[in-house]
């Protein structure tokens, strides 16, 4: 930082002292100026000396609310529904000014977003304001920004400080993690649990309650310029991996996760963005399945307090105009309980672009109407704010409807403890968590974790630093950092590159030789994806230098891929070829002869299909983060052996799009097979690599696997259990992926749906069992009535390597509830002998062993049921009795009914031998054999039946 000025304001003193910021060194704890309001165990927010019910901290939520929105005025509600965006985005002051009082927060505002975190606008430095760093002066001037709002307003009523965080918090420094795509690459739920807890936790030690993380968009289209933001293509690993972010993230509360962007953003059409993103060209149950999905398991299961609304429409209908999909769907039938804030220029867009809204008026009465909360954009709050007051003044907006949307406000102010600890008072703390060395510990093995070795041909990986003795590194990305740095993150961290990963680890024991071989794009960029131009002088005497250093070495590392000019917001490609002139490099080092490793450091899957017929080592790191340098270097040297799994589908071609996971049956082949002239195949089919794909430096052998219950009801639970085992010489981590495939279904379903992962860790010969459990959620489809519903029938379970290496498969059959116990009743085995005392050891009496019996008294008796009412008129009976007496006893008939009567009454006097009894024979369905003496056994009964 240019100008990193160590100041603090006075703690103390009137309104005009603080506003002359005398400085002073940064104390360590923070303490409010107006000791007066800070009683012990509240706030006097309204400073009326009273203890208010919305100042209790044991008062309960609601009441809370309530008390506070009876006492807040129309201008005080609606300041609560707008952002201000902070320091040099639309306020122009970084800590409170005379001027305030007469702006319009004097009447509190309900977020200030990105205030101090160094980003200014896109393409500039980072601010070099003293206020920005370090982490404890950063939270301090947050803290005097929130004593405005506590001190200075009516109510007091403290402000969300909102911030970005999808790889990291973004501020000048914080703990830098690879961008989402990345980290969805992990498959790794308690890594992402992890990460969310970092995130959060050095959020509210800088001072922000609020971040704008995770992204649940589903990726569909690999050209779209976001991708480098998804978790990836599967809605059911982006639910599970979402549901771990916001539990970490908002782990005690210590700030809301707002989740992004809601609903439908990520499959439009050619994925153009900007003012074309409009009108996603997907089915109703595809946007249900796909794309609405995670939205849904993550608010019901992660109690998300945070949702972005998008800005394009669906099926016609602007999403952020929508009361059903803002107001019906996500707090009826999800049961959102948080507040929904517009993203960007979402409110605008409903007369600028989508042309529903007559002009702002009508725009901001449709977009709360519909269920919005806080509109957020890079705007003046004024903008929003009045003419918000006229509709409520001229009728055309009910007030009922803006308590209703403050009321979301509150409740997640109070939730996070806005109301309780409004300041991050332990300032020293915030030096000692932000960016720490446990933190970025984290950090590097979440970059090691998502790298996917997607080529190794002849054990090229891992290099061997005794043989590897001159190493050419090149490529534009081999030495580049700005895909670390990139919005939405920390903006101004280390970042180690791939070439000072490689020249570190190699130190001392063999030679890099760098040259940068090509810029990430030509001159002619982007039509150089449609027009060949010729390669410049200067273009070919660096890829020259390539390839001189390469002839000179024992290997070869080019480091291509994307980055800022190629990937990310705004920035959707009509190609996924390598950009620029990277393919020619890649082309003239691998000329040379010499082993070639090809690194890709991207945001999206590239075609790179050159490469993988000739290249015979290929590594994707995406964008790895400030660790990625070190993390690439592990890998190719041996020291990390890559467990990373695709989470998107590699095309071939563009032309294949949309080509992506999951899809339906035979939806993504067509044409013949043959090549050539005499051929009769059209186009290119299949991945280039597919969903789940992803190799190791070890190998991994499934065996048994096996479910419980084979057959179940749609709601209950099976477990599954496969062993893995690592059949090679070197410890790794294998992800062990489960699907299913409903077989016969009402509606077409996907070919196979994910519906488990285990990321698991094994030395070399050391087996484990993965434990997975399936329940309706895994099972589900939408039926034709837009239902969701779990259909009676069989699935196939597959345990895989990927979506197309299924190690074993077995049956799971879905019966429903009264036909299970219908067939249950069927095979039930008919108990034919029952006993009035004893009933355990009746059987005794059909299993052949004289041996064994049962054994009563006067008056017990053995019931035989017979089947089909037959003709019954002879018995024998082995009876047996200690003191040897003779005995007396028995033998009745029934017709049904319950009625017994006696055919035949005996006495035994010879024991432990059969005696045949016949009698006047008669249909009957059932047999009984009365004692009327006391300790009489029966060792054998045999019934002649026709």
């Amino acid at each position: 930082m240019k100008k990193l000025i160590v100041t603090t304001l006075l703690a103390g003193g009137c309104l005009s002292i603080l506003y002359a910021q005398t400085t002073k060194t940064t104390p360590k704890t923070y303490k409010p100026t107006k000791t007066e309001m800070y009683r012990k165990g509240w706030i006097d927010f309204n400073k009326n000396g009273v203890k208010d019910v919305y100042e209790d901290p044991n008062a309960p939520i609601d009441a809370r609310i309530e008390d506070l929105l009876g006492q807040m005025t129309l201008d005080e509600k609606t300041c609560q529904m707008v952002t201000l965006y902070g320091y040099q985005r639309v306020l122009k002051d970084d800590l409170p000014t005379p001027e305030w009082k007469q702006a319009l927060w004097k009447d509190g505002i309900g977020a200030i977003d990105e205030h101090l975190n160094g980003f200014r606008q896109w393409g500039l430095p980072p601010s070099d304001n003293e206020n920005v760093w370090p982490a404890s002066r950063h939270a301090w001037a947050l803290n005097e920004v929130q004593r405005f709002f506590i001190e200075e307003t009516r109510l007091g009523i403290p402000v969300d400080f909102t911030n970005e965080g999808i790889r990291g918090v973004e501020s000048y420094r914080a703990t830098n993690f690879p961008t989402q795509l990345g980290i969805g690459h992990t498959w790794n739920r308690s890594l992402v649990r992890r990460i969310g807890e970092i995130t959060g936790r050095e959020a509210r030690m800088l001072g922000y309650t609020n971040v704008y993380a995770p992204i649940l968009d589903v990726g569909r289209d690999q050209r779209w310029g976001r991708y480098e933001e998804v978790y990836g293509e599967s809605p059911y690993l982006v639910a599970e991996l979402g549901i771990e972010m916001v539990k970490g993230m908002q782990k005690n509360h210590q700030i809301a996760a707002t989740g992004k962007h809601f609903v439908a953003y990520s499959n439009n059409k050619g994925a153009r963005e900007g003012m074309a993103r409009v009108d996603p060209q997907t089915s109703p149950r595809e946007v249900e399945m796909i794309h609405v999905y995670p939205f849904r398991r993550v608010i019901q299961e992660a109690g998300l307090l945070g949702v972005m609304s998008s800005y394009n429409d669906y099926d016609g209908i602007p999403i952020q105009g929508s009361f059903y999909w803002l107001t019906t769907r996500l707090r009826g039938e999800m049961d959102f309980k948080g507040y929904v804030v517009s993203d960007s220029d979402a409110v605008e867009y409903l007369y600028t672009k989508h042309g529903t809204a007559k002009d702002m008026k009508d725009a901001v009465r449709q977009s709360v109407e519909a269920g919005l909360n806080v509109r957020c954009t890079f705007r003046s709050p004024e903008s929003f704010v009045e003419p918000l007051r006229e509709l409520v003044k001229e009728g055309g907006l009910s007030e009922d409807v803006i308590n209703d949307r403050v009321r979301d406000i509150l409740r997640v102010k109070f939730l996070v403890g806005l109301f309780d600890t409004p300041y991050q008072t332990d300032l020293a703390g915030a030096d000692a968590e932000v960016e720490n060395p446990a933190n970025e510990d984290v950090a590097l093995q979440a970059s090691r974790e998502s790298i996917v070795l997607l080529k190794n041909d002849q054990q090229t990986l891992p290099l061997d630093i005794d043989h590897v003795k001159t190493i050419a590194v090149c490529g534009p990305n081999a030495n580049e950092e700005g895909y670390a740095l990139t919005h939405y993150g920390p903006l101004a961290v280390d970042v180690t590159t791939v070439l000072e990963g490689i020249q570190a680890k190699v130190e001392g024991k063999a030679e890099v030789l760098y040259t940068k071989g090509c810029d990430p794009v030509d001159a002619h960029w982007p039509e150089s994806e449609l027009i060949e131009y010729p390669l410049t002088d200067d273009e070919q005497a660096e890829i020259d230098r390539a390839v001189a250093n390469a002839r000179r070495a024992d290997v070869a590392v080019v480091v291509l891929g994307g980055g800022q000019r190629t990937c990310g917001e705004n920035k959707s490609r009509s190609s996924l070829d390598l950009p620029g002139r990277q393919q020619k490099l890649l082309q003239a080092v691998q000329a040379t002869g010499k082993p070639v490793v090809l690194v890709l450091i991207n945001g999206r899957p590239l075609s790179i299909n050159w490469a993988d017929k000739f290249v015979p080592a290929i590594v994707e790191a995406w964008y790895p983060g400030s660790k990625g340098g070190t993390a690439v270097a592990d890998v190719l040297f041996g020291d990390y052996n890559p467990g990373g799994k695709l989470t998107v589908t590699f095309p071939k071609s563009v032309g294949q799009i949309p080509f992506n996971f999951p899809c339906k049956p035979s939806s993504q082949v067509d044409g013949g097979k043959n090549t050539g002239p005499d051929g009769n195949m059209s186009r290119v089919n299949g991945a280039l690599y597919p969903f789940g794909y992803g190799l190791s430096y070890t190998t991994f052998e499934y065996s048994d696997l096996k479910i419980s219950p084979t057959v179940i009801t749609p709601n209950e639970t099976v477990t599954v259990t496969l062993n893995v085992t690592n059949t090679g010489s070197r410890a790794g981590d294998e992800v062990v992926q489960l699907y299913t495939r409903d077989v016969v279904s009402s509606v077409t379903t996907y070919e196979k749906n994910l519906a488990g992962f285990e990321r698991v860790h094994l030395q070399p010969g050391e087996t484990k069992q993965v434990t997975f459990h399936l329940d309706r959620k895994q099972l589900e489809l939408l039926n034709a009535d837009m239902k969701w519903v779990v259909e009676p029938g069989e699935f196939v379970v597959m345990a895989a390597a990927s979506s197309e290496d299924i190690r074993q498969t077995t049956i799971l059959r879905v019966e429903n509830y009264a036909t299970r116990n219908a067939r249950l009743e069927a095979e039930k085995p008919e108990n034919p002998v029952t006993a009035s005392t004893n009933p355990e050891s009746a059987l005794h009496v059909l299993d052949g062993d004289n041996q064994t019996f049962w054994q009563g008294n006067k008056g017990d008796y053995l019931t035989f049921a017979l089947k089909g009412n037959p003709k019954v008129d002879e018995v024998t009976v082995t009876f047996t009795r200690d003191n040897k007496l003779p005995a007396n006893f028995e033998i009745q008939l029934s017709g049904g009914g319950g009625q017994f009567l006696t055919v035949y009454s005996g006495t035994v006097s010879e024991y432990n031998k059969p005696h045949t009894y016949t009698f006047r024979g008669t249909t009957a369905s059932d047999l009984r054999i009365l004692l009327n003496d006391d300790r009489v056994g029966i060792a054998e009964v045999n019934l002649k039946l026709p």
